[in-house]
């Protein structure tokens, strides 16, 4: 079975601000509350498309790099017109550089069932996403801006644009 997703889910699109990752070879220090969850996932080498806009807050517990980031509410939305995806309210895993892992509250749509996507790993320029028994690897310049709940990546600006994410990724089974 093939795992179709970039996420975010843990999945794609946030801030105009932060728009490359920070290339790093150990974490930021986290300490203090004035890292956003976007920085803090950048000082763990991970661009900031790997979460939702609108994250409200998180924890952070650096000693275990157990973490929670949490939204409004749940959130959905489609990739690509294909890869559909959902946050809860609540996202929660391990980090540490290069590795999202145990992740809970992301999951994605393949064929007809949805499934958990339990780990991120970075590998250079690439993503590599697993829902356990699949994974699948997309360029890390796909996760540069964060999707938006409803829309994903293909919102309407006040202009009229949209923006649109360049769908490259390698599938393998495990």
């Amino acid at each position: 079975m093939a795992f179709l997703p970039p996420i975010t889910t843990f999945a794609a699109a946030l801030l105009l601000f932060l728009h490359t990752p920070l290339a790093t070879s150990s974490p930021l220090n986290l300490t203090g509350d004035s890292l956003s969850p976007y920085e803090v996932l950048q000082g763990y080498n991970f661009p900031v498309g790997l979460l939702p806009q609108g994250v409200l807050k998180y924890d952070l517990d650096e000693s275990t790099g157990r973490f929670h980031a949490y939204l409004e509410g749940s959130c959905s939305f489609s990739l690509e017109g294909s890869y559909q995806l959902k946050y809860k309210s609540t996202i929660s895993g391990i980090i540490s550089n290069n590795r999202l892992k145990n992740l809970s509250g992301i999951s994605v749509k393949v064929l007809f069932l949805w499934l958990n996507i339990v780990e991120v790993v970075r590998d250079e320029d690439e993503l590599e996403f697993s829902v356990g028994i699949a994974s699948a690897s997309f360029p890390i310049d796909n996760f540069y801006e964060c999707p938006q709940c409803g829309c994903g990546l293909e919102c309407v600006d006040s202009k009229g644009k949209v923006s649109k994410l360049r769908n490259k990724s390698s599938f393998s089974s495990i």
